[in-house]
């Protein structure tokens, strides 16, 4: 018979395979949280803590912003490139990426745009300058962008350094608020680990097979959207080499949807804990919240991040972040830190459909917008919106 995952069990197994099912107390250990998640996505948004720093500690809150740079600058345990977006990633699994840094290349030698700007640039130059120089950033060239400056004009050195970024013949050696240094790889990727040589082939089998572990069940898709790394084809020919498992897993709707599973699922199942009862603040794009389908199947959380919305047509807000408790979203809110005056303020709350606000749950957003004022050294907690929340918007 097909095994069946009811929808709390599924909830609950993602949540452990993310990390959000044990209480976020300990020693911290940033490394071993990117080594289960996969990768942790970069963004320079900073509207309460950057979304890195954000989802790390939301998964241990001992965990301080500098823990991350020192594992990319002086560690060399973890390593830049593009997921899905700008990630950080465990260094032993750049053996395994070298498929991304092709598969990217030839992307943008596709762009034409791309070649248009890269012939107004000598990569070379660019390149002997870092070998000379040492580590630098963008600000150390000086193209123009031709023509009217969009949001997303790039001056001619800055996708030059992308593309060799991107081709993995350069790297990323650590940031400066935020801005990325660049150097040789040589100087950023321990020798033993440049020199493993894995073929192609077994690159693409251990990619899917990271993220099914990761995801626990999965659609073809699902394996396709976790790392970004691989096209469809490459996926579709790894599962004609597997024996995986077909399982039922119980949509937030009460469907029932054919996933693929390892053969060990239901073991895998039974040492999943109780998630704990916090209520958690997530950042937007935290991993459990990225895939959007996913989220909705699971949770019955419709979210997006509206920061491209023009203001007059947003439905929530600039950057509001999902309210997890337990392994339920509950919430909404928009809050924003002005860390100079040390204050976080709050200007709007919702709950989610059917949810009621009980004291104690107030209490317990009470205690995590605290831990949050603390981490980010903003203790004064500020509300310009009522603390009983509104009802979603219709």
């Amino acid at each position: 018979m097909t095994l069946k995952i009811s929808n709390r069990d599924a909830r609950r197994f993602w949540l452990f395979n993310q990390g959000l099912a044990e209480t976020p107390t300990g020693p911290a250990d940033p490394l071993a949280i990117i080594k289960r998640l996969g990768f942790v996505q970069l963004d320079s948004i900073q509207v309460l803590s950057r979304a890195h720093h954000h989802i790390l500690w939301t998964r241990n809150q001992n965990y301080r912003e500098p823990m991350l740079n020192k594992l990319l600058a002086d560690d060399r345990s973890v390593f830049e490139h593009f997921t899905h977006d700008a990630s950080v990633l465990p260094m032993d699994s750049y053996p395994y990426w070298t498929v991304q840094f092709a598969r990217r290349k030839a992307r943008m030698d596709g762009k034409g745009w791309f070649k248009t700007a890269l012939e107004k640039v000598d990569l070379a130059e660019i390149k002997a300058r870092i070998a000379n120089e040492g580590a630098l950033s963008t600000e150390a060239f000086d193209t123009k962008v031709d023509g009217p400056k969009e949001m997303w004009s790039r001056p001619p050195h800055k996708q030059a350094l992308d593309y060799m970024w991107y081709a993995g013949s350069l790297a990323t050696c650590y940031r400066h608020n935020f801005k990325k240094f660049y150097n040789l790889p040589e100087r950023v990727v321990p020798d033993h680990i440049r020199a493993t040589q894995i073929p192609e082939q077994d690159q693409h089998n251990w990619l899917c097979t990271q993220a099914l572990d990761r995801l626990g069940f999965a659609s073809p898709g699902d394996i396709k959207r976790f790392w970004e790394a691989m096209d469809t084809s490459d996926v579709r020919a790894w599962l004609d080499t597997m024996s995986l498992q077909d399982v039922q897993v119980e949509s937030a709707d009460g469907d029932w949807v054919t996933m693929l599973a390892p053969h060990d699922i239901e073991d895998r199942l039974a040492k999943v804990p109780a998630p704990t009862s916090r209520l958690r603040l997530l950042n937007p794009f935290d991993p459990v919240v990225r895939d959007r389908t996913r989220l909705s199947r699971l949770f019955g959380f419709d979210y997006r991040i509206e920061i491209f919305v023009p203001a007059a047509k947003r439905q929530w807000g600039y950057y509001v972040y999902p309210l997890l408790e337990g392994d339920r979203f509950v919430g909404r809110i928009e809050a924003k830190a002005n860390r100079k005056s040390g204050q976080l303020t709050v200007t709007k709350l919702w709950r989610e459909p059917g949810v009621q606000w009980t004291s104690a749950r107030a209490d317990k957003l009470t205690a995590e917008l605290t831990r949050m004022g603390r981490f980010i050294g903003t203790p004064d907690i500020q509300w310009v919106c009522a603390p009983e929340p509104s009802a979603p918007p219709q």
